[in-house]
């Protein structure tokens, strides 16, 4: 059953590991050490329950519920939005770097993982790679090798969130200039426009 547990990992990897909202997220807020813990919980959580739930065959849903993904994308989209803006404004003025030294400036553990949670499940995206396409290859195998399956795809959800919120503080040095923050902030406000413009599209 390796290479079956080697399937999940690789097809989970794979998509997790796609630049996306989640992962800037969690990229910015490791190298900020605010309250990570929670967010790589939180996150990790979100992909056991939507994996989970594709792998046992539950991503027939989406398909037959339509005006269900089109809710999600709205939502998504004004979320991402504001998100966007407030990434492009931070950017503008360099908040970032100095809420790295400025208490006032830090945001609660519940603020945090309130936008992990927005970030995580108001992205149609997040339920196509994990409940329709991991759930996908996962209902071509027999019970006793989805378990497999199932077992090596969170395996490498937990691998790469742990990874990224911890392992992100490795580049500290390198956002110890405001300038380094400012570029992140500018990026992460882009891909956040980008991804809800295309949310748009697919709802109208």
């Amino acid at each position: 059953m390796i290479d079956i547990f080697t399937k999940g990992f690789l097809v989970s990897g794979g998509l997790i590991m796609a630049i996306g909202t989640q992962n800037a997220f969690v990229l910015k807020q490791g190298l900020m050490k605010q309250h990570i813990g929670s967010i790589v919980l939180i996150c990790f959580l979100c992909d056991v329950l939507l994996i989970t739930a594709g792998v046992l065959g539950l991503g027939f849903v989406l398909e037959q519920v339509p005006s269900l993904g089109q809710i999600l994308a709205i939502l998504g989209a004004a979320f991402l939005l504001w998100y966007g803006f407030n990434s492009f404004k931070s950017a503008w003025r360099g908040n970032s770097h100095m809420e790295l030294t400025d208490a006032s400036q830090q945001k609660s553990r519940l603020q945090l993982v309130t936008m992990a949670l927005a970030i995580t499940l108001l992205n149609p995206h997040v339920y196509l790679d994990t409940v329709v396409i991991i759930g996908g290859v996962g209902s071509t195998l027999t019970f006793a090798e989805k378990q497999w399956f199932l077992f090596g795809a969170l395996v490498a959800s937990f691998t790469w969130f742990i990874s990224l919120g911890y392992g992100s503080r490795l580049l500290t040095p390198l956002f110890q200039k405001p300038k380094t923050w400012q570029w992140l902030d500018a990026g992460i406000g882009i891909m956040m426009w980008w991804i809800a413009f295309e949310l748009l599209r697919y709802f109208f």
